[in-house]
C-alpha cells in the first residue's frame, strides 16, 4: 500500500469535513468571540489539528511540488464531490470537465 497516498486523502477529506463545519456554522454566528468559544469551532478545531498532523507525515514521504499538486487535486474532487452530494450544488459542463481534469492529475501524480 502506499500509505502516504492514503493519508494525504484522509488528511485531505479531515480539512474539507472541517470546512463543511464551518461554512454551516460561520453565517448563522458570524465572526464573534462567542462562535469561537462554542463547542463545534473546537471540533472543527481539533479535526484541522489532526490534519495538519497528516500534512506533516505526507511532507516528509513525497516531494513538495508533487505534495502540494496531490493536496490540489484531492482538494477539488472532494469539495465538488461533497458540494454535488451534500449541498445540492450543480455547475457548468465546462466546471465537471476541468474536474475530471484534475482527477486525471491525481491519478498520474499517485502513480508516479
Amino acid at each position: 500500500m502506499n500509505w502516504p497516498i492514503i493519508i494525504l486523502i484522509i488528511t485531505q477529506l479531515l480539512f474539507t469535513t472541517s470546512d463543511l463545519l464551518a461554512r454551516n456554522y460561520m453565517p448563522k454566528q458570524g465572526f464573534a468571540l462567542t462562535t469561537f468559544l462554542s463547542s463545534w469551532f473546537l471540533a472543527y478545531f481539533f479535526i484541522r489539528i489532526i490534519a495538519m498532523f497528516g500534512q506533516l507525515y505526507v511532507f516528509t514521504h513525497i516531494e513538495l511540488g508533487k505534495t502540494m499538486a496531490l493536496f490540489g487535486a484531492v482538494s477539488i474532487i472532494l469539495a465538488n464531490l461533497l458540494g454535488f452530494l451534500l449541498l445540492k450544488e450543480s455547475m457548468s459542463v465546462g466546471a465537471y470537465i476541468g474536474i475530471m481534469l484534475a482527477v486525471s492529475a491525481f491519478i498520474v501524480l499517485a502513480l508516479n
